[in-house]
């Protein structure tokens, strides 16, 4: 209590209260002086608004209650004929003055079309004349206005709000006026009362204000230990200086990790953003081991961290070591002294860098000269000014370089500043002297360096026109590196260094053998696969026809297309078949290279070769489906038998083969067709359109089928187009777009040769980088002139043989093929007599005529004749023989309702009779035995 006392006594107790309240110099003081201004403006404003808001909400009253009452009264029940008495005042004042207090209103004039008051609240002004606007009221209109009038009983004034209505007779005559009103006193007496709310609410949000700022100025001495403004600037400015002077990287950090400052030496060490302070030290880009140190809660002492190009000693400390909010405080420093140790590093992590890049960077394709290419970019600028590499043309080729080859070699690649040195161009073919640093290098195997080129005899003395210019513009250094991969050369690598940089050194060369080494696995990869590509390819052109052959039926073209990575299984196929007819067909082979390109030639011979059956389309695929089976069975126990060989590796399966056999009969214009797992065919009529007949889809090849056909019939004219997926799929493309591209490319050439057919849907759906084969057949159809086609029926009569004989015998004049009536009727008369003798009726004959003559006789039965020898006692059996022997070729198709014999002549030779007679002559007696006779 005494210590209170003397507190009091010695007046610490006012100071402390006046400490409490805000120094007007202090920033606390001055906000708070602002803050009474504000809201004193604020209430002086809220007044303000209060006035003028509640004149106007009362002066708009008081103009439509006027206009109200005035228009009412004059619209009563006996105004006009009030006016029109003799006595107006007497009959209308008492009225106008019950009204007016009826309904609150100051006044309520009526006055004639002069102006002169009949009523008015102070009688004694009634008589004198109306002081306002009356015209417009005169004409029917209604005239609302502010104006001054006489006194008021009360002592009101007479200046108020006013309005002046007409008043009219049934015939729309005015005959009068009438104006009613409020005075302005009343109008401005309603914003007093709520004059208290406003000044109320201003007065609470002064005590507001200065207790908020009691509040904050309390807080602010707290937070700066009592320290005024002055203390407080003068600890910035040190702060400030001491920081940001030092040579030593500083930085603090909260608890969880986020930057609280950095100095100009810290950013500069670390790179760190502008916005970096807030932020967590985990998101300003920094070496993960760099972040992770930083962000930890331990202290390091000088430990060394790598960030960019520096190594930095660290000292990290916490900034509460005995308890508190946490966080840490780090000084950085460039160890200078490590600068060597630092360069060091640096040039490995470039060569690391560069080694890694090569890797993703060298052998990106297939092909012996990008790839070349490829490790003369890779190295500049980095390793090399210039680089050039020189490869055997026998490596180009993809073939395997001779010893006798390596010192003439072909200049590949070049990269780097080729134009300002007098380099041999690529393309041309080097002939390298044996004491050039590129030979001995090739002769050594491994790297030469030559650190200053004009000491470099050898290379100076290969080519002395191109070697002065070059060291003249600064061409001091070089390393050349033999490309060699599995123990085959390949060729030179040569790195060059111009102008200012530093000549190669024994480093510099080991890092040139590394980079030739990967880079000459690559070149020999691509050599290896050019020499398979170009085997594979040449295997399968060989394979694919060539010539188109002689026939009258379709005019036809095709293009074949094989995949820039690898030669695939594609194929197709144009066969004639006997009676004028042709076999087109089309097909694919899952897989690439060597494998696919066999398999493709063994299907197109066993298509021949079913094809000279002349068997239905479904019989050809059933064959091929079985002869698949038997193959994919053989591969498979080759599997078995395999997989424990040294190699490991194992045949690719056919089973995915697919392939479309279709037979065009140009007698009828009818083409038969069936298909095992490959895309339908395509049809351009004449007339422009394009469909895509509904040929019945059955399964590839080798899943045991069974197979559809289909029959279309084709006008004179019509472009048969069958082709492989490649045209219309791939990776980027569905089959929808590819055949929707087709039919635009057939429609856009319609009317075109079959040839530019094929040229312009090529261009149009084949990419410049095709990644599957493409075999594309667009076959044009003829029609066989009817003349040149005799056919008729024959009885199933031994007697009709002479009447078949002599019709045909009349067809051979008429085709002025006299030289052939003899050899054809004598086919023809065996032919139906054998269908009459061992066959079923009906019999029927054909005589076609093209390139050759093909004589055809049905029947319906499906016994097959065969050749055989008869014996010396037998009377026939000679038919077939005389046949074989008279026709180039002869043979039997089976057909729906049963067989069809054929043979055919050709018609570019003509055989004498005398010879002919002789030569039949002489097969009719082998057919006995001299010991028969």
């Amino acid at each position: 209590m005494k210590g209170c006392l003397r507190r009091f006594q010695t007046g610490r107790t006012p100071s402390r209260r006046r400490e409490s309240l805000p120094n007007l110099r202090s920033a606390a003081g001055q906000v708070f002086v602002l803050q009474i201004v504000i809201v004193v403006l604020l209430v002086a404003a809220a007044a303000a608004d209060l006035v003028v808001q509640a004149q106007r909400d009362a002066t708009q009253q008081a103009r439509g209650e006027a206009v109200a009452v005035a228009q009412t009264f004059a619209h009563g029940p006996g105004i006009v004929q009030a006016l029109r008495g003799p006595n107006p005042t007497a009959v209308l004042q008492p009225r106008a003055e019950a009204a007016r207090k009826a309904v609150g209103v100051d006044f309520i004039v009526v006055m004639n079309t002069h102006g002169i008051r009949y009523t008015y609240p102070d009688p004694r002004q009634i008589g004198k004349p109306f002081v306002g606007t009356i015209v417009p009221a005169l004409h029917g209109h209604t005239v609302i206005e502010q104006a001054g009038g006489p006194p008021l009983p009360g002592g009101k004034a007479g200046a108020g709000i006013q309005a002046v209505v007409p008043v009219t007779a049934p015939g729309g005559t005015v005959v009068g006026l009438v104006s009613a009103g409020d005075t302005v006193s009343d109008v401005a007496g309603l914003w007093k009362p709520q004059l208290p709310i406003v000044l109320g609410a201003g007065a609470a949000a002064l005590a507001l204000a200065t207790a908020g700022t009691a509040l904050t100025a309390r807080r602010l001495r707290r937070q700066t230990h009592g320290l005024g403004p002055a203390q407080m600037t003068r600890m910035y400015e040190h702060h400030d200086a001491v920081l940001h002077a030092v040579r030593e990287g500083v930085l603090i950090t909260d608890a969880t990790g986020r930057l609280l400052l950095a100095n100009d030496e810290a950013r500069r060490l670390l790179a760190l953003p502008a916005d970096a302070e807030g932020r967590n030290v985990r998101e300003l880009g920094l070496a993960a081991d760099m972040a992770g140190l930083l962000a930890s809660a331990k202290p390091v002492t000088d430990e060394v961290c790598r960030t960019r190009d520096r190594l930095l000693a660290i000292n990290k400390r916490l900034t509460f070591p005995s308890g508190g909010p946490g966080g840490s405080a780090v000084t950085l420093r460039d160890t200078t002294e490590l600068a060597t140790v630092t360069g060091r590093a640096k040039m490995a992590r470039e060569r690391l860098s560069l080694l890694y890049e090569s890797g993703t960077r060298i052998g990106t394709t297939l092909d012996v000269a990008r790839t070349a290419q490829e490790l003369a970019e890779v190295a500049v600028p980095r390793f090399a000014d210039i680089v050039t590499v020189d490869l055997l043309d026998a490596a180009l080729r993809g073939n395997e370089p001779a010893q006798q080859e390596h010192r003439r070699m072909r200049r590949t690649a070049i990269s780097g500043e080729r134009e300002a040195l007098p380099l041999y161009p690529v393309g041309e073919l080097i002939t390298f002297a044996a004491d050039t640093p590129q030979i001995r290098a090739l002769d050594r195997g491994r790297a030469v360096l030559e650190t200053d080129l004009r000491q470099a005899a050898g290379w100076r003395q290969q080519d002395p026109q191109r070697s002065g210019p070059a060291l003249e513009r600064g061409l001091h250094s070089m390393v050349t590196v033999p490309l060699r991969a599995r123990g085959v050369v390949l060729g030179v690598a040569t790195f060059y260094r111009t102008g200012h940089t530093q000549p190669y050194d024994p480093e510099d060369a080991s890092l040139a053998e590394e980079l030739a080494a990967r880079a000459a696995v690559c070149i020999d990869n691509a050599r290896r696969f050019a020499r398979e590509h170009t085997m594979v390819a040449t295997l399968q052109r060989s394979l694919l026809p060539r010539d188109l052959p002689e026939q009258d039926a379709l005019e036809v073209a095709w293009r074949y297309l094989p995949a820039e990575s690898g030669v695939g299984g594609d194929w197709f196929d144009f066969i004639p078949l006997p009676g004028a007819r042709v076999a087109l067909v089309v097909g694919d082979v899952v897989g690439h290279g060597l494998h696919a390109a066999v398999t493709m030639g063994q299907l197109r011979t066993a298509v021949h070769n079913f094809s000279a059956l002349d068997i239905p389309v479904d019989e050809v695929l059933g064959h091929l489906d079985e002869l698949v089976q038997r193959m994919d069975s053989e591969e498979t126990a080759d599997q078995a038998h395999q997989a424990h060989g040294p190699d490991g590796q194992r045949p690719h399966s056919m089973t995915g083969a697919t392939c479309l056999y279709a037979i065009y009969d140009p007698a009828t214009g009818t083409c038969t067709l069936a298909r095992a797992g490959h895309p339908g065919p395509a049809v351009a009529y004449p007339d422009g359109r394009v469909a895509f007949p509904d040929v019945p889809a059955s399964p590839p090849l080798g899943l045991g089928g069974p197979f559809e056909t289909a029959e279309l019939r084709l006008p004179e004219g019509s472009q048969l187009v069958l082709y492989t997926d490649g045209l219309i799929e791939d990776r980027t493309r569905d089959i929808d777009v590819g055949l929707a591209g087709l039919r635009r490319a057939l429609q856009q050439a319609a009317g075109r040769a079959p040839d530019e057919t094929c040229q312009a849907v090529i261009g149009a759906l084949v990419p410049a980088h095709p990644t599957d084969d493409t075999a594309l057949l667009v076959a044009r159809t003829r029609m066989l002139d009817p003349s040149m086609v005799a056919e008729w029926d024959v009885p199933s009569d031994p007697a009709a043989v002479a009447s078949a004989r002599a019709r045909c015998g009349e067809t051979m004049r008429r085709w002025q093929l006299e030289e052939h009536g003899f050899t054809t009727e004598l086919i023809l008369s065996e032919l139906v007599t054998n269908a009459i003798r061992y066959g079923a009726p009906p019999v029927r004959v054909r005589l076609l005529r093209q390139h050759s003559l093909i004589c055809e006789v049905s029947d319906g039965s499906s016994t097959s004749p065969r050749l055989r020898w008869a014996a010396t006692t037998d009377e026939g059996g000679r038919g077939l023989f005389l046949v074989a022997q008279l026709a180039q070729r002869w043979g039997t198709r089976y057909t729906p309702t049963g067989k069809v014999i054929w043979a055919e002549q050709p018609l570019t030779g003509e055989m004498p009779t005398a010879a002919a007679a002789s030569s039949l002559a002489d097969a009719l007696l082998e057919q006995f035995d001299d010991s028969d006779l």
